[in-house]
């Protein structure tokens, strides 16, 4: 292992909080582990195993090259380019160290969680997620509900081979591609499934306006997918910061959810007769949401972007925790056109600093 960081790296541990060797998206999580908030357990397998790996197989070379080139690749040429070294980071054997640790790391979340081969989210955690100004939120690919751990060996593979993908390899900041910038690694994060009864994302200010006296969130039943892909229309919840009263409210009456079947997986399926036309968030969870995001924010000293869910008990968990990228680079100005949803203004914005992004498929998720 490397002095840098060992090979795995649990949320838990002191020096998780904020270590750069677990990408932008878990060190976020470990500084809220850390700070007390209530994340699901988990470890990252840290970006000194991914260079490790890398340099084992004799790939590090060609992915520093692939990277450098981003800037210059045009997209239909990007899957001729990669596609060699996306066979390599598939098929080389893993080092014997490094296979040994990440087992050992899912056998004491067995262990920690009492649960056999315990369902897991595979989540992507970049350092290039650390740069200022980008948001590689959807372009990163996470794998929910993942059990057993062959498969979270094959989904840490995916991962990583995620790095050279369309979506990653195209997305551009003012003009530049991101990934073209540096030497960048991966940590892969492992943790623990929350069985959602309704889940969603928030912004500590309206993303309309960039009005930092607010606290907006969208909210599905089940796993937050929904909102992340946009295929459920979410109930929509405006919060006033200072007095915590929900000062706008539009009730969706969602019929479908995103939910885990043993025969097919992460998958849209109808919810019962009784939860139509149901908020899936009662008010004592609108205003938990809002005071809780109240205090990210305050923790982390600038608006936050924050996927969350509560539990099938009603308790709310922290999922991912991300600085806000359009109006920390943007003054605040009209609006017109066509209307969005607040999440939907925001994720336009973004797209119009990337070149494409492929749809998600299969077990797939950002959440």
């Amino acid at each position: 292992m490397s002095a840098a960081a060992p090979f795995v790296l649990w949320l838990d541990d002191p020096i998780a909080n904020g270590h750069p060797a677990l990408g932008g998206k878990f060190s976020s999580l470990g500084e809220m582990t850390a700070s007390g908030f209530s994340v699901p357990p988990g470890f990252g397998i840290t970006t000194t195993a991914y260079r490790s790996f890398m340099d084992a197989a004799g790939l590090s070379e060609e992915a520093r090259r692939v990277s450098a080139a981003a800037d210059k690749m045009a997209l239909e040429d990007i899957k001729s380019e990669t596609k060699s070294l996306i066979a390599g980071v598939l098929n080389a054997p893993l080092p014997a160290q490094l296979e040994a640790d990440i087992r050992e790391a899912y056998a004491e979340l067995e262990r920690r969680t009492g649960v056999k081969d315990v369902p897991v989210a595979v989540r992507s955690s970049g350092e290039s997620e650390d740069l200022a100004g980008a948001s590689f939120a959807g372009q990163y690919d996470t794998f929910l509900w993942v059990c057993g751990i062959e498969s979270v060996l094959h989904y840490v593979r995916q991962c990583w081979v995620g790095m050279f993908g369309e979506a990653v390899l195209s997305y551009r900041v003012d003009g530049q591609a991101v990934i073209s910038r540096g030497d960048f690694g991966m940590c892969v994060g492992i943790q623990q499934m929350v069985q959602a009864r309704a889940a969603g994302v928030m912004f500590t200010l309206n993303p309309l306006n960039g009005d930092r006296s607010k606290v907006a969130m969208e909210a599905v039943w089940g796993l937050g997918e929904g909102v992340v892909k946009g295929d459920i229309t979410p109930s929509r919840f405006m919060v006033d910061k200072v007095t915590l009263e929900i000062v706008e409210r539009k009730r969706s009456d969602q019929r479908e959810e995103y939910r885990f079947d043993p025969s097919q997986g992460v998958a849209v399926l109808p919810i019962e007769e009784e939860r139509i036309g149901v908020s899936c968030l009662e008010e004592s969870h609108v205003l938990a949401l809002a005071d809780l995001a109240k205090h990210i924010e305050r923790r982390r000293g600038a608006p936050q972007d924050i996927e969350w869910a509560v539990d099938v008990n009603g308790n709310v968990r922290v999922l991912q925790v991300r600085p806000e990228t359009v109006w920390s680079r943007k003054a605040a100005q009209s609006i017109v056109g066509k209307q969005r949803s607040p999440i939907g203004h925001v994720l336009a914005r973004m797209a119009g600093n990337q070149i494409a992004k492929p749809a998600a498929t299969g077990a797939k998720g950002a959440v």
